[in-house]
């Protein structure tokens, strides 16, 4: 061996002749089964492959290649692994000079072949296999970087070798499981097909290039369909955390984009496997993380809204075929639930991944695709269509709250634009209380930047509340800038939510948060005041009790105004304050406990039918608390003004303005335009004072105008009826006497400007002035 060696490197010219006389031996000798011969004939080729490194070898080596071609073919397992070995020992040569008309073809097939193998022995068809896998790796090794070479990337070879590794990855033998002790075990696991097909595809996958990437993953797709891997989605999930972690990180939402594809292309499958397929969204979008999600944002969403949409359709109709209602297949409602919820946490997981202003951006998409009454979306008619218009707004407002409790964002108005907000605050008056505690929770969610939520979950009135460690800063100028802003707002549907009948333990939980943590994030002394007159006037409701509620009900808000007050006392720590809110805390306990949240907010409420017989002494009084604040160096002003909420277009959502409301609406209007409001003030300079008066003066300004408004209102609420007819009366009476003298002048109109005019026979003869060029009164001037 040592004289052909020498022979071959100082002749090399003759590398080519030795192959082709060496390789009709071992042929000659495979035939005749004479196996030493083999043996002997493949080790020299291998020698010599491995000392030889020149321009010529290429000749030698297809020589050589058709030698280990023919041991493949052999159907004796020993030649096979003997062939196989050779191979991998030249797979790890560096060739100094490309060959264009090398072929591999063969080899890739018969590689795929052997992992497939199903030997009747078990220990020779694990060797089969691995030399499979081993074999499929030295042909990836050979050609993956070189371009010259056959590629490897192309379809009709990824179809055979990861289908290969994946049955190899899948199949657990089950000689592993009765490995006598630790150390025999660690030595069986690093000679298995399994570690090897593992080791194998994180290779192939490493060298994956971009444009590579898909016809990588597709016959991974195919595989897992063809074997229905997507329902346990252990093994799926266990291939994508494969490749996720094995590709180059900037390739990765490629495999995200194909999965989504992967999952529109199987919208009619069965909800298990959509729910499998999306898990596994969830879990490579986890890996990912920033590169999961690429250039097309928002698509991703929309294809996991659009599945949303397409399932909850399933549901409601019991068919795939949503138009014809025609489906072979049976789909069972919690299945599909179970997709729904899968596509929901799949939704916060992509999110989670993104930057902040994605995040809202992602939020404001998700809104706007939730159908409103008020917003462009089309909203259906009839049973299936109210159904159906209620199960998109909890889906889509769950999917929200996913997205927003990873959202963390310093600056309020950058994460509460006022279209979103809007849109997110008209949901909170629907009637339904499942969708107001979605909108509820995803406020909340916003609002509370330094996890103090979970810090008092339960209502109650603590005696001190520093054992809760709440992190409390200093209201920031944006927050400052964004209750003055909203403020108002969020108050009005607090206000308004607080009404609802429907209402349940959770919703007055949710509430009580928000109320505490809007003190605690974003109060100034001015919102704080409106806070405690916003809790004065809810517990208004529950005493007056206009709207009818039950005693629950009632009782909540009481209980709900007291544990805001003995919170907010102890925040903003005004003696005189915080001794009032005691007092009556304490009185409750004595003569009405069914008022406070210890007695309220458990699972069994004791309540009280008596609630429109109770002393003063339980109840927090607006002058009391004004007095007492007004001393610290609060607007005491602000303060004794009852609460009223503005009333906006959004009303009509929530179905309560009343007959009355509606006509002190149009008797405002009509008090706006009447003539004793026409004299015109006369021009004021504007100057820097009177623009400082006007910004200081417009919050109490806005105040007297709600007072007038809410005036109006209760006199045609409230008032006898003969007074209102009267008012009504005398307004007619004014409007007739106008009318009158519009009339009359119509009907004699005054003379013209010039006078009379001479007739011809000398008689002087008047003129009327034509209706088209008459002056009218401004007020019949349309």
């Amino acid at each position: 061996m040592e004289k052909l060696t020498f022979y071959a490197l100082s002749a090399p010219e003759k590398l080519d002749r030795i192959g082709a006389y060496l390789s009709e031996r071992l042929i000659r000798d495979v035939s005749r089964h004479r196996y030493g011969y083999v043996c002997i004939a493949m080790e020299a080729l291998d020698q010599l492959l491995m000392a030889c490194h020149c321009q010529s070898i290429n000749l030698f080596v297809e020589s050589f290649l058709k030698m280990v071609a023919k041991l493949l073919e052999s159907e004796k397992p020993n030649l096979q692994i003997l062939g196989t070995n050779s191979f991998v020992k030249f797979a790890n040569i560096e060739e100094d000079t490309p060959s264009y008309h090398r072929s591999y073809d063969f080899f890739v097939s018969r590689f795929s072949e052997m992992c497939h193998s199903s030997h009747d022995d078990l220990e020779i068809r694990t060797k089969i296999r691995m030399s499979g896998i081993k074999g499929l790796q030295g042909v990836v090794r050979k050609t993956v970087n070189d371009e010259l070479q056959a590629n490897i990337w192309d379809p009709q070879h990824m179809d055979k070798i990861v289908p290969s590794l994946l049955f190899n990855l899948q199949h657990v033998e089950e000689a592993e499981s009765r490995s006598p002790s630790p150390l025999q075990a660690t030595e069986k696991e690093k000679e298995s097909p399994t570690e090897l097909a593992e080791r194998c595809l994180r290779e192939l996958l490493g060298r994956a290039a971009y444009g590579n990437i898909k016809n990588a993953i597709t016959p991974v797709l195919i595989h897992l369909d063809n074997h229905s891997l997507w329902e346990p989605k252990i093994f799926a999930t266990r291939c994508f955390r494969i490749i996720m972690y094995s590709i180059q990180p900037q390739h990765s939402h490629l495999v995200i984009q194909q999965l989504l594809g992967h999952l529109d292309a199987n919208s009619k499958s069965a909800a298990t496997v959509r729910a499998g397929i999306v898990e596994v969204l969830s879990e490579a979008a986890v890996i990912a993380a920033s590169g999961s999600v690429g250039p097309t944002v928002l698509e991703v969403f929309n294809t996991l809204l659009r599945q949303l949409r397409l399932s909850i359709d399933y549901a409601l109709t019991g068919s795939y075929n949503c138009i014809t209602g025609v489906s072979t297949k049976i789909i069972k409602e919690h299945e599909e639930r179970m997709f729904q919820e899968a596509v929901i946490k799949t939704i916060g997981s992509f999110a989670s991944t993104l930057p902040t202003y994605q995040q809202s951006e992602v939020m404001v998409f998700i809104m706007n695709k939730v159908p409103l009454p008020s917003s462009q979306q089309s909203i259906e008619a009839g049973k299936a269509g109210e159904n159906r218009n209620r199960l998109t707004q909890i889906m889509l407002l769950k999917s929200l709250l996913q997205v927003s409790v990873g959202f963390q964002c310093s600056n309020m108005l950058t994460a509460l634009p006022s279209a979103f907000l809007d849109r997110l605050l008209s949901a909170a008056l629907m009637e339904d209380p499942e969708i107001r505690l979605f909108v509820l929770e995803i406020l909340i969610s916003f609002i509370d930047r330094h996890g103090n939520r979970q810090k008092f979950s339960t209502i109650s009135t603590i005696s001190d509340i520093s054992v809760l460690k709440l992190k409390v800063e200093k209201c920031s100028r944006q927050d400052t800038v964004f209750m003055k802003k909203h403020g108002q707002q969020l108050f009005r549907h607090i206000y308004l939510i607080c009404k609802e009948e429907s209402n349940i333990q959770a919703h007055y939980e949710a509430l009580y948060s928000m109320l505490v943590l809007i003190s605690i994030e974003l109060a100034n002394e001015e919102v704080v005041v409106d806070l405690i007159r916003l809790v004065l006037a809810v517990q208004e409701i529950a005493q007056i009790n206009e709207d009818n509620l039950m005693a629950y009900n009632r009782c909540a808000l009481f209980a709900l105004g007291a544990a805001y007050l003995n919170l907010i006392s102890q925040l903003i720590t005004v003696p005189t304050f915080c001794q009032h809110i005691h007092e009556v805390i304490q009185m409750r306990q004595k003569e009405a406990p069914y008022l406070l949240p210890e007695d309220v907010f458990v699972e069994r409420p004791r309540l009280s039918k008596s609630l429109d017989r109770l002393s003063p002494e339980v109840f927090f009084w607006q002058s009391k608390i004004s007095e007492v604040l007004g001393g610290s160096g609060y607007n005491s002003d602000r303060l004794s003004t009852p609460y009223v909420p503005q009333l906006t277009d959004e009303d009509r959502l929530s179905k309560r303005k009343s007959i009355g409301e509606t006509i002190s609406l149009q008797v405002e209007v009509e008090s706006r335009n009447s003539p004793e409001r026409e004299q015109r003030a006369p021009a004021e300079e504007i100057t820097y004072e009177t623009l400082k008066k006007a910004i200081v003066d417009s919050v109490a300004v806005e105040e007297q105008e709600r007072e007038r408004r809410r005036q109006v209102v209760e006199k045609f609420q409230k008032a006898p009826f003969e007074e209102i007819a009267a008012h009504c009366g005398a307004r007619a009476t004014l409007l007739q006497s106008k009318l009158n003298q519009i009339f009359e002048i119509t009907i004699r109109p005054p003379p013209s400007p010039s006078g009379t005019i001479t007739a011809a026979y000398g008689q002087p003869q008047n003129h009327s002035i034509p209706v088209y060029e008459m002056k009218f009164p401004d007020l019949c001037v349309y």
